[in-house]
């Protein structure tokens, strides 16, 4: 009671807080928000939207339990998950975060997973976008496509070592499926996905209406978590929070045997993964220390990102402390692996690049920047399209 009360204060406080800087402090605040704002609009959105949609295509036409079928000999005992488990690893990797979260959430709802089965898979499918690893992080950030390698394999290895630890989450539990093997698993698993299919069936036009409606919502408050934690940092700044919060990390930092630089370019990235990320690629410090740092924020992946899948998991009704925990575990298995990796691919020697490489790598970037340029306008026609399935759909509804 004591403890439910002290949060209900706490909270109290911050809202009441972030509402006094903000009327103390009118245009850092909506400077901030718009900057929030266009990151979601330019990058976010069109990055995540395809995969958010063909995800949810991909449940309805029955992929997801052919899938869960298939990988059920690997998942349920490396990770203690059943086979669909699989499904949300590979589509979180490729989607970027929170999809993860949010096809766990879905799956939890649809009965596919226990409780305690989804709270064990959220922990170790949040992944970041593969392009965000190699054209931002890499190629715009850290002007060096060669690492976008050891930055992607830290990032995945990290998280396959949160999923062989978080294995052991309430293993006591006795509400998992048991699992029989078979021969011809793969001939069960497309009859599986044939009864998924027909017994859920819809029109592929409302499923598709359905997808598109769906997604856009979850981007919406995507867009939302955004702009709030990238208010509340420039807030924290201008009142000297940060400021103090960056020398007490240095000091830390500083103690671990690394650059104290690292400790002011690190704490917006608590905050918010991409401006952290962009502050660590330039900081004066050497090359491994940011990589091992950068990766270590992208296992973290920052208050914003981790609101935002906080959000979808207890909207489900599920426990935001696995989660919680596997970014915690996830930023040090991240380190470690950048570590390692970048003295096994010896990539101090592939820096030295030869007039080929430099060319390819300039290649990279020009292709990166158009991509980014198309975004505005991709996200501007699935806002239209979404507008126009609500109003059509409100229509018909008032018709009948």
């Amino acid at each position: 009671m004591i403890r439910s009360k002290i949060t209900t204060y706490l909270f109290a406080a911050c809202s009441a807080g972030i509402v006094f800087l903000m009327v103390r402090y009118p245009v850092a605040a909506v400077s901030a928000s718009y900057q929030g704002l266009q990151l979601w609009w330019e990058k976010v959105f069109p990055a995540l939207f395809p995969f958010f949609v063909m995800s949810e295509l991909m449940i309805g036409f029955g992929v997801v339990t052919f899938a869960g079928v298939l990988m059920e000999p690997l998942m349920r005992p490396v990770f203690k998950v059943p086979g669909i488990g699989g499904f949300v690893f590979v589509m979180g990797l490729f989607s970027g975060f929170p999809a993860g979260a949010r096809m766990t959430a879905r799956l939890y709802q649809e009965n596919k997973l226990s409780k305690y089965e989804a709270e064990r898979l959220s922990s170790f499918t949040n992944f970041s976008n593969p392009l965000f690893l190699f054209n931002v992080i890499a190629v715009q950030f850290f002007h060096q496509a060669a690492l976008g390698i050891v930055i992607a394999l830290a990032h995945y290895l990290g998280n396959i070592g949160v999923g062989l630890v978080m294995r052991f989450y309430n293993r006591g539990k006795k509400d998992e499926a048991k699992t029989t093997y078979s021969a011809v698993v793969f001939t069960k698993a497309l009859r599986s996905m044939h009864e998924e299919r027909v017994n859920h069936f819809k029109p592929f036009g409302k499923m598709l209406g359905d997808a598109v409606v769906s997604s856009v919502q979850t981007l919406l408050a995507i867009g939302g978590f955004i702009a709030l934690f990238s208010m509340a940092y420039h807030l924290l700044a201008q009142i000297g929070v940060i400021k103090i919060l960056s020398l007490g990390l240095a000091f830390l930092i500083k103690m671990c045997g690394f650059s104290s630089d690292l400790g002011p370019a690190s704490i917006p990235g608590i905050f918010e993964l991409t401006i952290g990320a962009h502050e660590i690629g330039a900081a004066p410090v050497p090359l491994i220390e940011r990589i091992i740092f950068v990766s270590g924020l992208l296992g973290f992946c920052g208050f914003s990102i981790q609101a935002q899948a906080i959000g979808i998991l207890s909207q489900a009704g599920l426990s935001a402390r696995p989660f919680l925990l596997g970014r915690i575990f996830h930023a040090f298995f991240s380190g470690c692996a950048a570590w390692i990796l970048y003295h096994l691919f010896h990539i101090s020697d592939h820096l030295n690049a030869d007039p080929a490489f430099l060319a390819s790598e300039s290649a990279i970037r020009n292709v990166s920047d158009k991509t980014m340029q198309a975004g505005p306008m991709i996200t501007a026609l699935v806002l239209f399209t979404f507008a126009w399935i609500l109003i059509r759909r409100i229509l018909a509804k008032h018709g009948s």
